[in-house]
């Protein structure tokens, strides 16, 4: 669902600290992937185990999903407010998971992008658990959510927003949370009241979430969500049909 103008005006300027987050859009990326001359041999996941049973968090702030050692390393950065990320994760991520991930030959690593300020405390309570293996699964399940989010969003009306913009900057992802369901969404899940208040008051967390971003936009030129890494690379793609050939080539066939 598309904001309006004064909706999406009103958005993009509730900012949870005083850091500029560069504002950007859906899909735009640049580079080449690898090629490989052969196929790449399947790797078998630990007993009793598929690849995508592991999931580990991992030092650049991301949650990698699969064999470690896979040759084949892909990176998603994913903004949980992005409609392209949400079509991803419909169209793309089962087959990803199941054919590609589960093979030990990609592993898979989510890391959030802050696209606009509704990524702060999305981010913030779907992380908020401090268990990697639920990350993944959670944002699966928000990006299908997402369009509850955006009506709730639209019935609050310009009036919340504004009223957000009058909030000190570390009370505003709670307000939120809670004008576009966040809150409830995540207490279903798990997060309670209690647990996902503290989180988003978590100014420590979204100030890394903020340079985060700023990395990825330094060291791979990220602009937009989804951008894909393989192997070090923005791939110029943004959507499944243009992936799968790429990872394909790289040797997952």
């Amino acid at each position: 669902m598309t904001l309006t103008r004064p909706l999406r005006t009103a958005a993009l300027t509730v900012a949870m600290l005083p850091i500029a987050f560069g504002l950007t859009a859906c899909g735009k990326k640049a580079d080449t992937a690898p090629v490989a001359d052969t196929a790449i041999a399947k790797v078998a996941a630990p007993a009793g185990k598929q690849w995508s049973d592991v999931i580990v968090a991992t030092p650049d702030g991301g949650y990698l999903m699969g064999n470690p050692d896979a040759p084949l390393k892909l990176v998603e950065y994913g903004a949980l407010s992005c409609s392209h990320c949400a079509a991803f994760a419909t169209e793309g991520f089962p087959k990803l998971r199941d054919d590609y991930v589960n093979s030990g030959r990609v592993s898979y690593e989510l890391r959030f992008y802050m696209l606009n300020p509704l990524d702060v405390p999305s981010v913030l309570l779907a992380t908020c658990a401090n268990a990697p293996e639920t990350v993944i699964p959670m944002a699966e399940q928000f990006w299908a959510w997402q369009p509850t989010m955006f009506t709730n969003l639209k019935a609050a009306g310009d009036s919340a927003m504004q009223q957000i913009q009058t909030l000190p900057a570390n009370q505003r992802p709670t307000m939120i949370a809670r004008i576009t369901g966040m809150n409830e969404f995540f207490a279903q899940r798990g997060i309670a009241t209690g647990q996902g208040s503290t989180c988003l008051n978590d100014v420590g967390r979204a100030s890394a979430l903020a340079s985060a971003t700023d990395k990825a936009t330094r060291d791979f030129n990220v602009t937009g969500t989804p951008a894909f890494i393989l192997n070090g690379r923005n791939v110029d793609v943004a959507s499944w049909d243009g992936l799968e050939p790429l990872l394909q080539k790289a040797g997952a066939r």
